[in-house]
């Protein structure tokens, strides 16, 4: 029975992380071992959370603050498990969300990533209405999140989370290095993952800023430019370029609205 390695990164936001863990706790796999990463918190209260996780037989690990890439490289760095499910301090799974996947990744070599559908809680609630899964949509825009199982071997080929992502997308990033190793993408028909949503968070201040979302995007593109010109028509690769800059234009919008 193969290990799974939780790797939960967490910063001066504690108030959601125990119950987090207590989802992965609950799983019917039994062969799991969670790993959270303090990325350089100075808040009292997170302090005591930490401590208490250690109390209970939590790794608990400790970096500067260098962000959610290198936090979770960190992690898996350090992890034992032969795959890997990366799980904000925020979220939940459902209870066979590890044992389904784990029984995906065993029966295809092929397949490099795992995930599921999704469900909204907390400020909004209801289905992430996310596009089912095609390998031509991922040229358009992300539709897997970042609680998907990956063979830690494949983590280690492709350079692992790439820190150039400053404001977010790393885990788009991530799997398109994984679709260049000639693998593929599964959705489990599912939902046993969910999506916290509240007032204010990285996403959202991620889709705040033009700069941001520009720049990202154009990040992306050039660190898979060959996957992007091998799967996609010019005119696609231009309609991708459309669906960026309307994005961008958006978020002018919005803030032009606001002032």
């Amino acid at each position: 029975m193969e290990k799974v390695s939780v790797i939960i990164p967490c910063y001066n936001d504690g108030r959601y992380i125990e119950e987090t863990i207590q989802s992965v706790l609950n799983q019917t796999y039994s062969r799991i071992e969670i790993i959270v990463i303090d990325d350089g918190s100075d808040n009292l209260e997170m302090m005591k959370t930490l401590e208490r996780l250690k109390a209970r037989g939590i790794i608990v690990l400790h970096t500067e603050h260098l962000g959610p890439s290198h936090a979770r490289n960190y992690g898996i760095y350090q992890s034992t498990g032969e795959y890997i499910l990366p799980l904000d301090s925020d979220d939940k799974i459902n209870e066979t969300y590890i044992e389904k996947a784990v029984r995906v990744l065993n029966t295809n070599e092929k397949i490099g990533a795992v995930y599921c559908r999704a469900e909204l809680f907390g400020e909004k609630t209801g289905p992430w209405n996310l596009p089912d899964y095609e390998l031509k949509k991922m040229f358009f825009d992300n539709i897997v999140f970042v609680t998907a199982m990956f063979r830690k071997e494949d983590w280690k080929v492709v350079g692992g989370f790439c820190s150039d992502f400053k404001h977010g997308m790393e885990d788009y990033d991530f799997w398109l290095s994984i679709l260049d190793l000639g693998k593929e993408i599964y959705q489990i028909p599912e939902i046993l993952f969910y999506y916290r949503i509240k007032k204010e968070s990285r996403t959202s201040a991620f889709w705040s800023s033009t700069k941001n979302v520009l720049g990202t995007y154009q990040l992306i593109y050039k660190r898979h430019k060959v996957l992007f010109e091998k799967n996609c028509t010019r005119l696609e690769l231009l309609f991708r370029e459309i669906i960026v800059a309307a994005r961008v234009i958006k978020v002018l919008m919005k803030y032009k609205l606001q002032k």
